[in-house]
């Protein structure tokens, strides 16, 4: 991929703001993390997170460079209902609220998301949940990985593979130095970075355009944009909303945090996380409308949230574009990272390979994980073979097929492990199926009613009673 003819954002002030925010976080990352000797320290901050610090992390890897570029090419080619659906991720941080509150009263010493499928459906089923989420956390990470290079390729023109590896290569290594601490202490930073760039660059939009030249310049050249009865958008709106609620409830990112939050803190945390996060997709996406009236020329669809605000805003706004997606982007990296790297950690090397290994063993796999993870990014990233949401909704069947299996073995006694592993499998094939033979934008609107038919009948029809306490008794 190249860079464009004429960059908005100068490569040297491009490099400048890539060395200057890498020095800063990866000095975070070591002084946050200084101390973390111990797997607990390493893998979840002590167990002691305040509210503020919860708040901030839960926001800010929500607001992953998807929201900041993905949003507006859904705006793009869904319209008003676009902008609307993908705010409904917003959903899925306010819903796992009360989840989070169950999850620290059930396990809580608990390491993993896969721990709690093992210790409440069996191996089968814990087999299956971490096919999926292993599938889905490396196409995060991809999407994460292409979206760097996106972003610094479509300001500045620094090529796609160049842009990539510096933003994989710094995420990796403050990730690697302080674990979880570093982590959470970089999402309070870059939450601010995010919410103060994103009202700068709505403010400044709404100045520059107005809402009447965006209106016009959309209805004259793409009307479709404005309808609320177009049927792809319609359906893409529930779609999102399960796409979103199935990617928090079973990713081992938020299962981590409600291990790591104190007590009574994950409730309150994830709901004002949530409330945070609604406006932020509508805003990116907003600027979006604004590409009809401008007659730009826009080369990839993923591209045109940073084209829009460098041709609306100047150099002024490509840096600040520049700024909230390289921190929305950190924050969503080194949290995936370190979440990935524990259920990695856990539940395959100890769990399948090493079940006897010490704490310093385990301390130290944690560590070669989390860089193997980066590498294996990085080489998936180089040929960039599809756009940042076809990426992103295709891995919409695999995540939604798990929403019933985990509320349903969360607060029903009577769940049928069998049936909570068949839900998983069908609901995800099922899913992919429709994403083949109909559209993205129903993949987990099927698999989610797949699975919950099946969690249903099986629950219905042969119960299996399950003692709570076998959750919290098992340490390993």
């Amino acid at each position: 991929m190249t860079g464009l003819q004429e960059a908005v954002l100068p490569s040297g002030i491009a490099w400048s703001l890539l060395a200057a925010f890498s020095v800063l976080w990866v000095f975070l990352g070591w002084w946050l993390g200084r101390h973390a000797r111990t797997v607990d320290d390493y893998m979840f901050a002590g167990r002691n997170v305040g509210l503020a610090l919860a708040t901030a992390t839960a926001m800010a890897t929500w607001v992953t460079s998807n929201t900041t570029m993905a949003a507006p090419q859904v705006a793009l080619q869904l319209g008003l209902w676009g902008m609307v659906g993908y705010s409904l991720g917003a959903i899925g941080l306010i819903l796992f609220a009360p989840l989070a509150r169950r999850i620290r009263e059930l396990m809580p010493r608990g390491y993993t998301s896969g721990d709690f499928i093992r210790l409440r459906y069996g191996p089968f089923a814990w087999r299956v949940f971490l096919i999926i989420s292993l599938f889905y956390g490396i196409g995060w990470l991809i999407s994460l990985g292409m979206a760097g290079g996106v972003l610094i390729n479509a300001l500045s023109g620094i090529d796609y593979r160049l842009g990539m590896s510096v933003i994989l290569f710094i995420c990796v290594l403050y990730t690697l130095l302080g674990g979880l601490r570093a982590v959470i202490g970089t999402d309070f930073v870059q939450t601010i970075l995010i919410l103060v760039g994103v009202v700068i660059l709505a403010w400044l939009a709404i100045h520059r355009i107005g809402f009447e030249g965006i209106h016009s310049g959309v209805a004259l050249e793409r009307p479709q944009l404005l309808s609320l009865l177009m049927p792809a958008a319609i359906m893409f709106l529930f779609n999102n909303l399960l796409f979103g609620v199935g990617e928090i409830f079973h990713s081992n990112v938020w299962w981590s945090r409600a291990f790591a939050f104190g007590r009574g803190v994950g409730f309150p945390a994830y709901i004002i996380a949530g409330l945070l996060w609604l406006p932020i997709p509508i805003v990116a996406g907003f600027i979006a409308l604004s590409v009809p009236a401008l007659g730009l020329n826009v080369p990839a669809a993923d591209m045109v949230g940073p084209l829009v605000a460098a041709e609306l805003l100047g150099l002024a706004g490509a840096i600040v574009v520049f700024i909230v997606v390289f921190a929305a982007l950190a924050s969503s990296l080194d949290s995936l990272l370190a979440a990935t790297s524990d259920l990695i950690t856990r539940d395959i090397y100890q769990g399948h390979f090493r079940p006897q290994a010490s704490e310093r063993e385990i301390f130290i796999a944690a560590k070669a994980i989390v860089l193997g993870l980066g590498i294996i990014t990085w080489l998936l990233c180089l040929p960039r073979l599809t756009t940042l949401a076809e990426l992103l909704y295709f891995t919409g069947a695999f995540v939604a097929s798990t929403i019933w299996p985990i509320v349903a073995g969360l607060y029903w006694r009577r769940t049928n492990p069998l049936g909570a592993a068949l839900a998983m499998v069908l609901g995800t094939a099922l899913g992919l199926a429709s994403y083949f033979l109909i559209g993205f934008y129903v993949a987990a609107l099927v698999a989610a009613g797949v699975s919950m038919l099946i969690v249903m009948l099986s629950t219905w029809l042969w119960p299996r009673p399950f003692d709570w306490n076998a959750l919290s008794s098992e340490s390993r």
